[in-house]
């Protein structure tokens, strides 16, 4: 390349500079006057895996509380509310707001994810991935472990969520336990998958990847059959061995 081929691509490079300068400071113009917001648009980042909430009862929700953007002045309207207020939807983890230089609002969001569902006596509710409770939603269809019984607070925001995201992450596992029953902290049964499996007694959420990696052990020796008789309990409770009952 030429000394004058490198001056022209220098200048061209700067006249581009300029003008996009020149439009980023038309934009903060046009949205800083009192020009009226002419759409609201939300973007979720994970609708295709799930989709908890619609642009209608966010819209309103912004209502109800009086700061719906649409037709008021952009010079009124309040982001760091419209945020807030999406930000407290009970399916909302992140909600980001902003403007564009056409007067439009958008709210980018993404949803909380689904960890754990409990199921006690007087509750029913979902841990999400941020061992945070939300509601157990009829839209909340996500195929996560279910824990029933006699649970606390502080049990299904630690040791049951600790055992759940292990869950997730095994493949075996995962498409074997049904569901876990809590008769106390001390006391955790066990359900599979299937007619007639026996039921597997952990006892409590302490060493479960150890049980769990020996009751494996003993399911594919086969020797939770016998005569074409399936055990009626596995108990993991006792080091180095499973102890079944018929």
């Amino acid at each position: 390349m030429t000394k004058a081929q490198i001056i022209w691509k220098s200048i061209g490079i700067g006249i581009m500079a300029l003008m996009l300068i020149g439009a980023m400071v038309a934009g903060y113009e046009l949205t800083s006057t009192a020009a009226p917001c002419i759409s609201l648009r939300y973007t979720i980042e994970d609708a295709d895996e799930r989709m908890y909430l619609t642009e209608g009862e966010l819209n309103a929700l912004l209502r109800a509380e009086g700061i719906y953007p649409v037709g008021q002045m952009m010079n009124t309207v309040s982001l760091h509310r419209i945020e807030r207020s999406i930000g407290h939807h009970p399916m909302v983890r992140t909600a980001e707001c902003y403007i564009t230089p056409r007067n439009e609002v958008w709210v980018q969001l993404t949803q909380r994810v689904p960890l754990l569902r409990i199921q006690t006596p007087h509750e029913h509710y979902i841990i999400d991935t941020d061992r945070r409770v939300m509601q157990a939603r009829a839209a909340v269809k996500d195929n996560v472990p279910v824990v029933v019984g006699n649970i606390s607070p502080g049990m299904a925001t630690s040791s049951l969520s600790d055992f759940a995201e292990w869950l997730q992450s095994n493949r075996y596992w995962r498409k074997h336990i049904h569901h876990l029953y809590v008769q106390n902290p001390y006391m955790i049964y066990v359900y599979l998958c299937g007619e007639e499996k026996p039921r597997v007694v952990m006892g409590t959420m302490r060493d479960y990847e150890h049980k769990f990696a020996k009751l494996r052990a003993f399911i594919e020796d086969g020797a939770d059959e016998t005569s074409g008789q399936q055990y009626r309990e596995l108990d993991l409770r006792f080091k180095g061995q499973v102890v079944a009952r018929k």
